[in-house]
């Protein structure tokens, strides 16, 4: 009960913003080698409504000669772009920019495949719109990278944040919730696995209304917690952490597979996108329990009606956001 009632004052500040849950979109630039010296450009931009989008633009060295015109259209919340290229030096050496990220919130994800099935990403920030095309990128490089993706991922991943801190409200004792958090990390890293390499094929959009469902399941079994009839999340949580962690693997899988795997080194980018998702996580449970130490020491007095406020907070969340995802199938 101290722990439910602790954990108030993180979802009056959760709640907030729990509407705009992977909302901010990053653009997307795709460059594959077709020869030796060309190239085709995908470039993918948020849309702002029907005929609008970002002011973000692809600015190529000034050597490159393009062999296709620029065609765009607007499609699914996006405005899409392709176009091809000649560069008589593969474009190993050369700056790509992105005019306009300086001036938005917005980042930048970048793949850049090679003919011999090697890729080069890359993460573009206001403080960073340009990037150099590498010869070939080194096994460090790749690692540090998508452990940076990783970690991003699943702290701005607020319905992934809000499944933790449900579960961190519910179970009880420290061994438990070590459990507990142990099989939720297990399930997920086996079906993100198996998403990326491509054992099994789930449409994302019914996986992250399910994803809202999970969140939603567990926020009910935190209220009848509290009216004393435990359920089985209560009795044994590690198993739906477990079950539920199979479902949020191939949630973390669709937002690997907007960037992609470089094949020279799939093993070292999986594994270190699941560390960094890994690290995250454990990030915001040693945030949660400090906030939930603190304030165990300075409360004096709780209403009965903060039992309830926590879980009522996420379930309207989830709530929300399975009506959303189930209006967006197509």
């Amino acid at each position: 009960m101290t722990r439910r009632l602790a954990v108030v004052m993180i979802i009056v500040g959760a709640a907030a913003p729990c509407v705009w849950a992977h909302e901010i979109r990053p653009a997307y630039l795709a460059i594959t080698q077709t020869f030796p010296d060309r190239f085709d450009f995908l470039w993918k931009v948020p849309a702002l409504g029907d005929d609008m989008r970002l002011g973000l633009y692809v600015r190529l060295p000034e050597e490159c000669e393009v062999t296709t015109e620029p065609h765009g259209m607007f499609t699914g919340g996006a405005y899409l772009e392709r176009w091809s290229i000649r560069h008589p030096e593969a474009l190993v050496g050369a700056t790509i920019h992105v005019d306009g990220l300086a001036t938005t919130l917005t980042d930048v994800l970048v793949r850049f495949e090679r003919l011999d099935g090697s890729t080069q990403v890359a993460r573009l920030r206001p403080t960073s719109t340009s990037f150099v095309v590498a010869s070939a990128p080194n096994r460090l490089e790749v690692a540090f990278l998508y452990l940076l993706l990783g970690t991003e991922h699943i702290l701005l991943g607020i319905d992934h944040l809000l499944f933790v801190l449900a579960l961190v409200i519910l179970v009880k004792g420290t061994r438990r919730l070590v459990a507990t958090i142990t099989a939720f990390t297990v399930a997920h890293s086996i079906t993100l696995a198996c998403a990326v390499l491509g054992v099994v094929h789930v449409p994302g959009p019914p996986v992250e209304a399910c994803i809202a469902l999970s969140i939603m399941f567990v926020a009910s079994e935190i209220i009848q917690g509290a009216r004393g009839r435990a359920g089985i999340t209560s009795r044994r949580p590690w198993i739906v952490a477990f079950a539920f962690g199979l479902l949020h693997g191939l949630g973390f899988a669709g937002a690997l597979s907007e960037v992609g795997l470089p094949q020279s080194a799939i093993p070292v980018a999986l594994l270190f996108f699941n560390i960094g998702v890994e690290v995250g996580q454990l990030v915001f449970i040693g945030c949660v329990l400090t906030v939930i130490a603190v304030l165990n020491r300075i409360r004096t007095w709780w209403p009965k009606w903060a039992e309830f406020a926590p879980p009522y907070a996420i379930g309207s969340c989830a709530a929300f956001w399975i009506i959303q995802r189930v209006l967006a199938f197509n």
